[in-house]
């Protein structure tokens, strides 16, 4: 049974709203002047002979705009967490305090900030390219059920222009996160 002009959107604009919300879920992994969990909750650590993100090893909380304390739940993974930080290259210097590891988060340069923000383009043009490749794919369909019949020429011609709408609709969604995000990054 061929497949439907509005299975074929609704499928379309699911995945261009998931490729969204990717978006910006990993523009909270990009440093701003204040400290949040999302900064390093995901990184990777290599504990229990496997890898683990430090969100399932340990509770992470902000106690001053400016600082993360992670506590392990289990006091042997402090030192292994620890590294991971260090290794994640995002400019952190973790200090043990005995059970658990105090981050102090430096005062971000002019320059610094600048790369973070060449960092938030590139996984915006990310999200848009994913998104250009949910059109694409989707356009592909309408094609097949054309030739496939029992689609009028008027159908794919109206459902190309709403896929087209659905694309312009979630690029423009995400210029905007990141022109918050970016704002973000930049203020002192």
């Amino acid at each position: 049974m061929p497949i439907s002009l509005d299975d074929i959107l609704l499928e379309a604009e699911e995945k261009m709203t998931k490729t969204e919300h990717v978006v910006i879920h990993d523009f909270t992994g990009v440093r701003t002047g204040k400290a949040s969990p999302s900064l390093i909750e995901n990184i990777q650590v290599d504990v229990y002979g496997s890898n683990m993100r430090i969100r399932e090893l340990a509770g992470i909380t902000t106690p001053e705009s400016r600082m993360l304390i992670v506590q392990p739940w289990d006091a042997s993974t402090v030192h292994a967490i620890e590294k991971a930080i260090q290794k994640a290259n995002l400019g952190l210097n973790p200090m043990v305090d005995k059970k658990s590891i105090r981050i102090v988060l430096p005062e971000l340069s002019t320059e610094r900030r600048l790369e973070f923000s060449k960092i938030a383009k590139k996984m915006a043009e990310d999200g848009r390219i994913s998104v250009r490749h949910v059109r694409r794919d989707a356009m592909e369909l309408l094609k097949k059920a054309k030739t496939d019949g029992g689609v009028t020429e008027d159908e794919v011609e109206h459902a190309e222009k709403a896929i087209q709408k659905f694309t312009d609709d979630h690029i423009k969604k995400i210029d905007t996160h990141l022109a918050l995000k970016e704002k973000e990054i930049m203020t002192v």
